[in-house]
């Protein structure tokens, strides 16, 4: 620390990377606590080579009358003069890559089948089925007595669909806030924020598979975001800043620096829906709430990470810091504050949480694409816009709103393909009313 001809000190960024070097660790500790957890489980199988080159899939769990997995059976799909197979894994998981969507043919082979199991009485097989306007079809087979079919209560229902809403709205939270940091600090509204979500989902699956440990996939997937960012403040931000480039010409870079990122991603990684690690999971029934082990931990995992950005703003000098530099960064520089230090911390901080929420995305959907940040993009905007631009507690409401609206819509007769218009909509009604946001401060313009 030294001193300006005023006698104010000016913080260098050591102690910041201190605070956040804490709240990875915090972070890791979360990831490996939840590692063991996954790895209890049977990893899904990892379907034949011939199927991971394409992007739509048909798959299912069996599961005989007692909901215990079947292990070993084999499934065949056919259409024209294609053919693909798949053997069910130890959790009774299985899928078969199909090079289009229609009609197709689905045959269960019963010489594989475990002594003294049998299919259910009428259950037809082979069967033809077909999908389209998804990437994933899913078919049941039903063994021993079948599938005796029960009318789940709507209040469950919907304490199910509420459960699940705030996980994602959590998760969209993650990258929310990390977008909410960079365009308070900045004033830039990234376009390519997406594609950092992508890098987290792409870089823990090319780690897992060099068979790397899981939860060192993970570490490194974040500290491989936080690079990201750090990359391009540093290569191009910083400079356009610094020439004193505008912000409507700096959205525009974004966009194009979304565009090239994404493909380059496309590239390496392929077209095709890739799995991470244990990413099928049987849900669990805890009290009157049914949920997905992967979807309970992303609940805490982001409700933990984002508690600590809280404090961290609320409490410490780095959060002070980062408040004093969005609010006013010429004072801010007036006071001491490095501004250029603290901007860079946010973009390593936005990097890291873009990459963790990314991850968490792969296991919500499930699975991994290379436009899979882009999809939400829009979601993560809506939750910064609806909870007011630049404040990070409004990105934490507004995409808990949104996350939960998302999926109660569902519940009350919206089609699956439109729930992620209905939370738009709510947006622009939102502001309708109240332009800054909800927690966003009114301003006066001109």
């Amino acid at each position: 620390m030294r001193r300006t001809p005023r006698g104010l000190p000016i913080r260098r960024p050591g102690g910041l990377l201190k605070v956040w070097g804490a709240i990875a660790s915090a972070v890791v500790a979360l990831l490996l606590v939840a590692a063991p957890a996954s790895q209890a489980g049977t990893p899904a199988p990892t379907p034949p080579p011939s199927n991971q080159q394409f992007q739509d899939t048909i798959s299912g769990f069996l599961r005989d009358d007692t909901r215990r997995p079947i292990e070993g059976v084999k499934i065949t799909a056919k259409s024209g003069t294609f053919t693909g197979e798949a053997t069910s894994g130890a959790n009774g998981s299985w899928r078969i890559g199909v090079p289009s969507q229609g009609t197709y043919e689905i045959q269960l082979d019963e010489s594989t089948l475990p002594e003294g199991i049998k299919l259910a009485e009428g259950q037809s097989n082979p069967r033809t089925v077909t999908f389209s306007q998804t990437s994933n079809l899913s078919v049941i087979f039903a063994f021993g007595k079948g599938i005796v079919v029960q009318q789940q209560d709507f209040g469950q229902n919907l304490l199910n669909r509420l459960v699940a809403g705030l996980s994602f709205g959590l998760l969209l939270a993650l990258a929310s806030v990390g977008l909410s940091l960079i365009f308070g600090t900045t004033g830039l509204t990234n376009f390519a924020h997406g594609e950092m979500v992508t890098l987290g989902a792409v870089l823990v699956f090319a780690f897992s598979a060099m068979n790397l440990p899981f939860w060192l996939a993970i570490i490194l997937a974040l500290l491989g975001g936080g690079l990201f960012g750090y990359a391009q403040d540093a290569g191009l931000w910083r400079p356009l800043r610094r020439r004193g480039t505008g912000l409507v010409p700096m959205m525009i870079v974004s966009i194009g620096l979304a565009l090239a990122v994404r493909y380059i991603i496309q590239f390496y990684f392929g077209g095709a829906t890739q799995q991470l690690p244990f990413a099928q999971s049987a849900e669990v029934q805890l009290g009157p709430v049914s949920i997905s082990p992967n979807n309970l931990w992303s609940l805490v995992i982001s409700a933990v990470v984002i508690a600590l950005i809280g404090i961290v703003l609320l409490k410490t000098r780095l959060g002070k810091a980062t408040r004093a530099v969005a609010d006013n960064p010429a004072l801010a520089a007036a006071s001491g504050i490095d501004v250029d230090g603290v901007i860079r911390l946010v973009w390593i901080t936005g990097g890291m949480l873009a990459s963790l929420g990314g991850i968490l995305w792969a296991y919500y959907r499930p699975g991994v694409t290379f436009d899979m940040g882009s999809q939400i993009l829009l979601l993560i905007f809506a939750g910064v816009t609806l909870g007011g631009l630049g404040t990070v507690f409004g990105a934490l409401v507004g995409s808990i709103i949104v996350g939960i609206f998302v999926e109660l819509t569902t519940v009350f007769g919206l089609a699956a393909d439109l729930k992620y218009v209905g939370a738009l909509f709510i947006m622009i009604v939102v502001l309708l009313f109240r332009p800054q946001g909800i927690l966003g401060r009114r301003e006066r313009v001109g």
